[in-house]
């Protein structure tokens, strides 16, 4: 089964406008900052949640707090994933109870990520709210999750896959769409 490029959906200067649109509708629908936390999925969720933080800072001149999160061993496909999963590092600031947290990840598909997302965050304490940001919303869901804030939605077809790269990961700041063949 090889993956071939289809084609770029959004460039640089697209991903950099979503971003900030995303910082202003978080910060509208939570009448501000206080209480809120940023928290990125491991892996691209968590440069995507600095440079949330970061454009809110710009306009709200104050701090956000942000962590990252792991969820591997909270996936239900964990004996999928390998003998040997690769567990990355779950960082928090501060202590989450009482606090709304915006979950911050890149493609919003089944909805398993985000599931395993929260109950990760619920293991770190009892946040007053959750809510989701993503970057794209693909459709397929198996579960019933939505996200608050979406940068585009792009319907896709089972046999397609949505990449979203990051220069901090991938050199690059774009979103592509690739197909599975074969």
């Amino acid at each position: 089964m090889t993956v071939r490029e289809k084609a770029e959906i959004i460039d640089a200067e697209g991903l950099r406008r979503i971003i900030t649109r995303i910082a202003h509708e978080i910060v509208e629908r939570n009448k501000g900052i206080a209480d809120l936390v940023l928290v990125g999925v491991q892996r691209r969720g968590v440069p995507l949640a600095e440079r949330i933080a970061e454009r809110i800072k710009e306009f709200e001149s104050a701090d956000v707090p942000r962590g990252s999160l792991d969820i591997t061993l909270y996936r239900d496909d964990l004996s999928q994933v390998g003998p040997q999963p690769v567990v990355g590092g779950t960082e928090m600031p501060v202590d989450i109870t009482g606090k709304v947290v915006v979950l911050v990840d890149d493609v919003l598909y089944t909805g398993r990520t985000v599931r395993a997302a929260m109950d990760a965050i619920m293991d770190l304490g009892r946040p007053r709210s959750i809510q989701l940001a993503v970057i794209v919303d693909r459709g397929h869901r198996e579960l019933p999750v939505r996200a608050d804030f979406v940068g585009k939605n792009v319907p896709t077809s089972k046999k397609e896959i949505i990449g979203v790269r990051v220069k901090e990961i991938d050199q690059e700041d774009c979103v592509v769409i690739k197909e599975m063949e074969g």
